[in-house]
């Protein structure tokens, strides 16, 4: 069984400032809990326990985060990029394969059935894919294969979304050089060349990429996670919420008028604001 997991947290999140200007991308609340918190609880549910986590932009951030679980950070302070991050957790991986799952995206798929496939093969990898909903960089041939990655080792147009989960062996490892600042694309796509790279469409579910403010906000008007206005927030008399998600300690000054906003935990709003995220 997979049992291990590794967090992607370390990316710069340049497309969602200035919001990363405050938190590292994977730390930014969705509802109220960090982004990140919800990778984890989903590798939790796919049977993981063991936990390591990779940072880079303001590391000081991820204090106490995950206090209670087995989670063991690697600090980057040269960003390695994907296949450099996880070849630097390489001596942490103990036996059996490892759940990898990017830290700046949301998802409500079933990741027991990516397990469960990866278990099941004899792939060193095998990728969580979507039939929709993203940039189409997956090319599957009529077995449900990886027969191409971005048209890049045969030509083959993309007919599936990477999702940014998926399972490795440890033996995969070796196909990224230590000590290099490099993408796991190219590791990926030396899998396809020996036919060693499989794949699971997961299309049932919630997934989204919160690249930048836009998404950002457009998630919270999406999902129904939680309960939008948190119960320990302060909401002054003749405040008006509509379609805002109000953060733990966030106060709402009387007569405020809150509209498709996100107020993050400890802000305030003393006037009215619309389509925004108030930050402190």
């Amino acid at each position: 069984m997979i049992t291990q997991a590794f967090i992607l947290g370390a990316g710069l999140g340049t497309r969602l400032r200035p919001l990363t200007d405050v938190f590292p991308k994977p730390l930014v609340p969705l509802f109220h809990k960090p982004l990140a918190m919800w990778a984890v609880e989903a590798c939790e549910a796919a049977g993981c326990r063991r936990l390591s986590i990779n940072t880079h932009h303001l590391p000081e951030k991820w204090a106490g985060f995950g206090m209670g679980r087995d989670v063991t950070f690697f600090h980057e302070p040269v960003l390695l990029e994907t296949g450099g991050g996880l070849k630097n957790i390489e001596d942490w991986i103990e036996d059996g394969g490892l759940l990898i799952h990017n830290g700046d995206i949301f998802s409500s798929m079933d990741l027991r059935k990516l397990v469960e496939a990866h278990e099941a093969s004899s792939d060193e990898a095998t990728l969580a894919v979507r039939s929709a909903g993203g940039e189409k960089r997956i090319s599957l041939d009529e077995n449900g294969r990886v027969a191409d990655v971005r048209s890049e080792v045969r030509g083959l147009p993309g007919t599936h979304v990477f999702t940014g989960i998926y399972c490795v062996n440890r033996s995969f490892l070796k196909r990224i050089p230590a000590g290099e600042v490099i993408a796991v694309i190219p590791a990926f796509q030396e899998l396809v060349r020996d036919g060693k790279l499989g794949a699971v469409i997961l299309d049932e579910g919630e997934w989204m990429d919160l690249g930048d403010v836009e998404s950002y906000l457009a998630a919270h008007r999406t999902l129904a996670l939680e309960e939008p206005v948190h119960p320990e927030s302060v909401i002054g008399e003749g405040a008006v919420i509509e379609r805002s998600v109000i953060g733990k300690g966030a106060v709402i000054a009387p007569g405020a008028r809150v509209t498709d906003c996100v107020v993050w935990p400890g802000a305030c709003v003393s006037v009215e604001v619309r389509g925004a995220v108030v930050t402190g």
